[in-house]
């Protein structure tokens, strides 16, 4: 098969390209694509557990550990560590990364609007319904 009609080539270009445009984006808040995913978890989803994120993000919770830390020295969220239970965590917004809401999820969503922009909305769900059918597969 030729390189550039396999699945894994095709996907991890586009995925490259949207992220490396996303991040562009995003600079301007100090935030990564993954740091935006953490916020909006906390944001719309009120998760406040490394674990509950990790799920809505489908990510390890090593990964999401190491993203919680680098966002807590950004001063973005707080990790409570419970004195009774050293392994329950709970993960709160500071007030810098509760106003940030507004701005970045109206630079996201334009984002979004943009990159659906060469797409009709027919194009549009349909690649959004393949992709939620690709990330079900167990392979």
């Amino acid at each position: 098969m030729e390189l550039k009609q396999c699945i894994n080539y095709l996907l991890t270009t586009a995925q490259h390209n949207i992220f490396q445009s996303l991040s562009n984006r995003l600079s301007q808040f100090d935030l990564t694509p993954v740091q935006y995913g953490v916020l909006d978890c906390i944001w719309k989803e009120n998760a406040t557990s490394p674990k509950q994120i990790a799920e809505l993000l489908m990510l390890e919770n090593s990964t999401v550990s190491g993203v919680l830390e680098r966002m807590e020295k950004k001063m973005l969220i707080i990790r409570n560590i419970s004195k009774e239970d050293r392994r329950y965590i709970q993960v709160e917004l500071t007030d810098k990364g509760r106003d940030l809401e507004k701005d970045v999820v109206a630079v996201v969503k334009a984002f979004n609007q943009e990159v659906f922009s060469t797409m009709s909305a027919k194009e549009e769900e349909a690649l959004k319904e393949l992709l939620r059918k690709l990330a079900l597969l167990d392979y």
